[in-house]
């Protein structure tokens, strides 16, 4: 192998480290920085799904800013917040799997607020020609005809919760209980009926409203259940500015007529 003198080898080497040297520093000032560092991330509840969507589409749309939402039933998403999957904002269809965060040190609680609010009700098939009068000991079993009722899961799911404590504060859980399919979240146990896999399913009203497939053949008094609560909050690890202006949007009157819209009940 030549080898050069060590004067001449540092000469012939000059002029390329000063062009690495210009396009690191060109690099670093024309770089673009990552699409993700500003994207703000929401988990939320299933269930709100078509009215969050249009606003948060709005917020985008006005502040030029960019937003992703993952829908799940609230105790998968609780979970996978505390597993450490990167969200800015949280929106729980209950109480519980916010209490939940909090106690971990999941979110940051200056910034929860109780969001919205829902009916719970039991949906059939579109052309179901009948209607039930959801009251003490009524014949939930009897309108199953031997059929499924579908609920999102009773143990772990916000509207599969409420649908229990309900059935069970009117007497009739244990004669339903062994028909009951239990669906990962509220919209899985919309689908259900909207398929005609079951006769009957107990979902939000607003879930209801969203599928042309359905109707609303019964609601629930609201002195059967815990109130349906939405609380949302920022996550605890998250850095991101924007999302505490999403936040402050999202209770805006401009949101809440969306929210309106859909059915929900707006909140303080």
């Amino acid at each position: 192998m030549r080898r050069f003198p060590l004067a001449q080898n540092r000469l012939l080497h000059a002029p390329q480290m000063a062009a690495a040297v210009l396009l690191t520093v060109l690099g670093l000032i024309l770089a673009p920085a990552p699409a993700s560092a500003a994207e703000i991330v929401v988990f939320a509840a299933a269930s709100l799904k078509e009215a969050l969507d249009e606003a948060v589409k709005l917020y985008d749309s006005r502040s030029g800013e960019a937003s992703k939402i993952s829908y799940a039933a609230s105790s998968a998403l609780a979970k996978q917040i505390e597993s450490g999957a990167p969200a800015d904002l949280f929106v729980s269809a209950d109480l519980d799997w916010m209490d939940y965060l909090q106690k971990r040190g999941l979110i940051q609680p200056a910034t929860r607020k109780s969001l919205l609010g829902n009916r719970l009700v039991i949906a059939a098939p579109a052309d179901a020609g009948f209607t039930l009068d959801i009251r003490p000991g009524f014949d939930l079993a009897g309108a199953l005809k031997g059929g499924h009722l579908s609920m999102a899961d009773p143990d772990s799911v916000p509207a599969g919760k409420y649908g229990k404590a309900a059935l069970q504060k009117l007497g009739v859980w244990n004669s339903v209980e062994g028909a009951v399919v239990r669906a990962e979240n509220v919209r899985a146990a919309l689908l259900f009926v909207s398929r005609r896999e079951a006769p009957l399913g107990i979902v939000y009203s607003t879930d209801a409203a969203a599928d042309p497939g359905v109707k609303v053949v019964g609601v629930f008094p609201e002195d059967t259940h815990p109130p349906i609560i939405y609380p949302i909050a920022m996550t605890a690890d998250s850095k991101n500015s924007n999302a505490a202006r999403l936040l402050e949007f999202l209770r805006s009157p401009a949101a809440q007529a969306i929210f309106e819209k859909r059915g929900f009940t707006v909140l303080e």
